[in-house]
């Protein structure tokens, strides 16, 4: 439509999220090959996709990292980000909601809303991103746009308002109508697209649509409420105005439709980007942290520097740190602060990135994505800001890995090596843990799901050139209290001549809505302030490592009262009695095991609905649910993570390959799995 094009900044960063296969990446490169970024669009099954640049990516079909690229359309300069699909990935998608300022959420017209939709679109709520909904897949057998436009408004709770209504599916697929042109948009065997009048029985249809779209845009303001009211109506320009302020707002949803593998829907998709997603102007100006106290970061370009780290990378040619600037300008050879390091750094080589490749800037300023060659100690999360206005700009919280595997090199000389690829990993991916066990000096390996850790392990087999060995997988229990609030004393008390240890404490352990929570409730000085640290510090190591031998959750510990000694007493004595008392204090409460449950979602044939409700069950799942899908049925299950292991495999065996399946990290939750206690321990 691009009625709105002259009135804002030329510049828009978004990303693309979707469940896996939905289609974010063909899509991503028909958006290139549309805008003329390339020639020929690469498909991700012949593994020739552009943005899938990673050999593992172009081998498995998937995204495994979220990729960046340059195009332009209509005089406007588009950052894009494909973001990965599968679940084991989700680090990815959330550093990149983190610096966007809209989204494309691609939805499959045959599957609808999947699982790992809706945890991408809560994903981006937390960061308040806009986004517009592209129905992908209208070409393929059992589509049905109406279905999918209606769970967008059910079961992610948005209002949707389609702008491109497909006209038919699968091999009737014949165009859309264009609501707000109210015409009839085709593409040809080539992806050409025309546009004619509409016929008279598609009419009506467009005429409904156009009303839902001006009710939806008279919600933007009292001036449009009282238009609308006066007119019955809205004109294109009111609607495009209210729509807009509604979308930015989060409060409408823009619909469209197509088919990318078949070049169709993508040219007002990118006006759509143009029309309703955000410049980088009209977000919210972000805030930081300086010396404590909340601060708006200035977003001009002659503002102090505030940019944040958001994704490392290393490759041949060292490492690449990609930025999002948010305020002031950036130029090579600068010296900026590392806010969150305490210490200055240079600015290297400043790069703009169209995948793996890379065109070189002398500058960027606020409203920029950019990536810095060689930025030293960077990691994610981390801000670039100015000595002098040394601000933190919130950093970005990676998933709690789930699973974690013992490594270990096939030959015992390549040890360093790998624990050094290992680590070269876990600063570019803060969803990787790494970790030596004391006991058995292993190496554990912790991450989101066995495919998050299968990619990292064949990461370090070919660019390290280590062959690693790996254990059977185990999943990451916890362990919290069933029982009442409980007292107890923790006590240490040794005396041998000389200088002893002495320090006494009094704590309440009880059930807690949360995670964690630390109290001081002592009163007339019993424990010395210069105490209260260390007794925290006790309490903490005992929730690192509870009576069940894992990390406990859902527990508050309170200081209630103590002693101490004028000479004896000391930090090492009170973080010692803090700790005895806590676990003295567990004990007593009854610790329960919990375990990570998954909702797993498969669609199989409706014939093999028996063997895998049947498979699922023996894993201990719980059915919440089956819809049938035109002779296809989807099973919803919530399922303990330590039964999953292998399912994809058996799923495939059970359905001849026809079935498949995805896992979302539920929540934890006590075992009923009765050899849960055996495999934690």
């Amino acid at each position: 439509m691009t009625a709105t094009t002259t009135l804002y900044s030329k510049s828009r960063n978004f990303g693309i999220i979707a469940h896996i296969d939905a289609g974010k990446t063909t899509l991503s490169e028909r958006i290139l090959l549309k805008t003329g970024e390339i020639h020929r669009a690469g498909e991700v099954h012949d593994g020739a996709a552009t943005m899938d640049h990673m050999d593992l990516e172009k081998e498995r079909g998937i995204t495994i990292g979220a990729a960046a690229t340059r195009a332009v359309w209509n005089g406007h300069a588009f950052t894009l980000i494909d973001t990965p699909g599968h679940i084991d990935f989700a680090i990815e998608v959330e550093r990149s909601l983190r610096v966007l300022d809209g989204a494309i959420t691609v939805l499959s017209g045959v599957e609808g809303i999947q699982p790992q939709t809706e945890t991408v679109w809560r994903q981006a709520q937390k960061h308040a991103v806009p986004m517009i909904v592209f129905v992908n897949k209208m070409d393929r057998v059992g589509a049905d746009f109406d279905r999918v436009t209606g769970q967008i408004r059910d079961r992610l709770g948005a209002l949707p308002v389609p702008l491109i209504i497909p006209v038919g599916a699968a091999d009737t697929f014949a165009g859309a109508i264009d609501v707000l042109g109210q015409r009839l948009l085709s593409w040809d065997a080539n992806g050409l697209m025309t546009s004619s009048s509409l016929p008279s029985d598609l009419v009506a249809t467009a005429q409904a649509a156009y009303a839902h779209a001006a009710a939806a845009a008279a919600d933007a303001s009292d001036a449009l409420t009282n238009a609308y009211l006066d007119n019955d109506s809205l004109s294109v320009t009111e609607i495009a105005t209210g729509l807009r302020a509604m979308t930015i707002a989060r409060r409408a949803v823009p619909v469209f439709a197509g088919s990318a593998y078949k070049n169709a829907g993508i040219e007002p998709l990118l006006d759509a980007i143009i029309d309703w997603l955000p410049s980088p102007e009209e977000r919210a100006a972000p805030t930081g942290s300086l010396a404590g106290a909340g601060v708006t970061v200035g977003t001009a370009p002659s503002d102090p520097l505030a940019a944040l780290v958001f994704k490392v990378v290393h490759d041949d040619h060292g490492s690449l740190s990609f930025v999002r600037i948010y305020g002031g300008t950036m130029r090579e050879g600068d010296t900026v602060w590392n806010a969150t390091l305490g210490s200055t750094v240079r600015i290297g080589r400043l790069y703009v990135v169209h995948a793996d490749q890379r065109v070189g800037v002398a500058e960027a300023s606020a409203g920029s994505i950019i990536a810095i060659a060689g930025l030293k100690d960077a990691l994610t999360g981390q801000t670039l800001s100015t000595k002098a206005l040394p601000l933190t700009l919130e950093t970005i919280q990676a998933g709690e890995p789930v699973v974690a595997l013992a490594v270990e090199p096939a030959n015992g000389g390549d040890r360093s090596r790998m624990i050094a690829a290992l680590d070269r990993f876990r600063r570019e991916d803060p969803s990787l843990r790494l970790e030596s066990n004391p006991e058995t000096g292993e190496t554990v390996l912790w991450g989101q799901g066995e495919l998050h850790l299968d990619v990292v392990l064949e990461r370090v087999r070919r660019e390290a050139g280590v062959d690693v060995k790996a254990g059977a997988p185990h999943v990451a229990y916890k362990e919290t209290i069933d029982g009442q609030a409980v007292e107890v004393e923790g006590k240490v008390s040794k005396q041998n001549g000389g200088k002893g240890m002495y320090a006494r404490v009094v704590l309440r352990v009880e059930p807690f809505d949360g995670a964690f929570a630390f109290e001081n409730a002592v009163k007339g000085g019993v424990v010395p302030s210069a105490f209260f640290p260390a007794v925290e510090k006790g309490v903490r190591q005992a929730m690192a490592q509870g009576p069940l031998g894992q990390a406990v959750t859902g527990v508050k510990v309170t200081l209630l009262d103590g002693d101490y000694h004028a000479v004896d007493s000391n930090d090492m004595a009170f973080m010692v009695a803090a700790k005895d008392g806590v676990l003295a204090g567990l004990k007593r409460a009854h610790p329960v095991l919990l375990e990570p449950l998954m909702t797993v979602t498969v669609d199989a044939p409706a014939a093999n609905a028996g063997d895998v409700i049947g498979d699922l069950q023996r894993r201990s799942g719980r059915v919440l649910g089956i819809e049938d899908h035109a002779g296809r049925v989807e099973v919803v299950a919530e399922v303990p993570l330590a039964n999953l292991f292998g399912h994809t495999t058996d799923l495939r065996s059970l359905s001849q390959g026809r079935a498949f399946a995805s896992a979302v990290y539920a929540r934890h939750a006590a075992s009923a799995n009765p050899r849960a206690e055996a495999i934690a321990a």
